[in-house]
């Protein structure tokens, strides 16, 4: 039977007590059928994780067992790193996402993201890249430090406060009456100083780094995708540049030509979405290690949740655009990361996203190594987390079969440790 930790923890005792509760244990050593290096593709049989504190001790098919470790056997599991998720909205939930952020007061959003966060724990992700609270200004840096701290359980998470975009640009209030000055889901810049002024602004918030929108509405036309850009290069290097200035980076959503090529020349760290990139952009993308974050779990729901027979074909015919276009950026050596879009759909469900990124042209290894290793890099923890080695934080998840051979096992995780704290078992 499983025993999910967090259920007692979070739900049933303070939060000081629970803070006290999420030390990790002393010393354990864990036991699978299988261990998954997923830098190497190598599988270990049977496979043991010696984990001290929080932080991992020694791996192999038989470890240490000092003095007083308790010893976990996983059985016919295969031990690996915990998932990365890198864009998530911990601030959304399904329902219609314009009514979510005018009738919801922040508090609770707040709560409801607190929650998101345990759900995304629990379903193996053990960090995660918040992509915009969509309205809640700087509330995720309240939820990230609660995480840190032990008072609420979630992954380890790299913030971004409220996303920046143009007056009536990608997630203004566009459709409501303007007299009610309805509020936008992001900040307004609309010059470079703009971005300067509002960067500051979300990084004495809390924030980690910023998320710029690039593109605006995506439409079809004559057979060809087209979305408007928002920021010229020259306006994103002054972003660029600033958060440079204060050891940090600018993360963009970009769907398609030109402002996906006017974010990589301006030097972004990913361009999220990405469902059109020139051939320029990609090779430029290549040279630069700037990665592509496909989204496509996203468009999946958007598609099978539609409100209009017209809509569910406008998803779909996205979708296969997008899939069509990811083939040829695999082929260009784009670098890749995991990101699903999670929280339009349900949170703890977003493991769909590598299932997709395989049937759409990548390999389960490729993909595996896209998002725990990659995605590591994306968040500056690679040297922390996504593997299973000696001095890295013990952030490690079991699952069922061997996810090289069916990348479907990653949406049934059975045991879950961050920090050496266990969350699943």
């Amino acid at each position: 039977m499983k025993t999910v930790f967090t259920v007692m923890a979070f739900g049933l005792i303070g939060a000081s007590s629970y803070a006290q509760l999420a030390e990790p244990k002393q010393v354990v050593v864990l036991h699978a059928a299988r261990l998954l290096d997923v830098a190497t593709g190598t599988v270990t049989t049977p496979g043991e994780i010696l984990v001290r504190g929080d932080r991992i001790v020694e791996v192999g098919m038989k470890v240490a067992r000092p003095d007083g470790a308790e010893v976990i056997d996983l059985g016919d599991e295969t031990l690996m790193p915990g998932l990365i998720d890198a864009h998530v909205h911990l601030f959304l939930h399904p329902g219609d996402e314009d009514l979510q952020t005018v009738e919801e007061s922040v508090p609770k959003r707040t709560l409801i993201a607190a929650s998101a966060a345990k759900a995304d724990l629990m379903a193996g992700f053990t960090a995660e890249r918040d992509m915009g609270t969509e309205g809640a200004g700087s509330a995720d840096s309240a939820v990230r430090d609660a995480i840190n701290s032990g008072m609420i359980p979630g992954p380890r998470m790299r913030v971004s406060g409220n996303a920046i975009s143009i007056t009536g640009g990608h997630e203004d209030a566009i459709g409501f009456n303007p007299e009610q000055k309805v509020m936008s889901n992001a900040t307004y810049a609309d010059s470079a100083d703009d971005l300067v002024r509002v960067i500051r602004e979300e990084l004495k918030g809390g924030a980690d780094f910023i998320k710029i929108y690039e593109t605006g509405k995506d439409s079809d036309s004559g057979g060809k995708f087209h979305t408007p850009y928002q920021y010229t290069t020259a306006q994103l290097e002054a972003a660029i540049s600033e958060t440079a200035r204060q050891g940090t980076h600018v993360a963009v959503h970009a769907t398609g030509e030109p402002g996906t090529g006017y974010a990589v020349a301006a030097g972004v760290v990913s361009v999220d979405h990405a469902y059109q990139l020139s051939d320029a952009t990609m090779a430029a993308m290549k040279v630069r290690g700037i990665y592509a974050v496909p989204t496509f779990t996203i468009t999946e729901y958007f598609a099978d949740h539609a409100s209009t027979p017209e809509g569910a074909v406008r998803e779909r015919k996205l979708q296969a655009i997008h899939a069509e276009e990811f083939k040829k950026q695999l082929a260009a050596g784009v670098p890749m990361a995991v990101g699903s879009d999670v929280g339009p759909f349900p949170h703890g469900t977003q493991a769909r996203e590598l299932e997709l990124m395989v049937q759409y042209g990548m390999a389960p290894l490729a993909v595996l190594q896209a998002d725990v290793l990659n995605g590591a890099k994306l968040l500056g923890w690679d040297a922390e987390i996504g593997q299973l080695k000696a001095g890295y934080f013990a952030d490690i998840i079991a699952v069922p079969g061997n996810p090289m051979k069916d990348i479907a096992v990653t949406k049934s995780v059975k045991f879950v440790m961050k920090g050496g704290v266990i969350y699943l078992r």
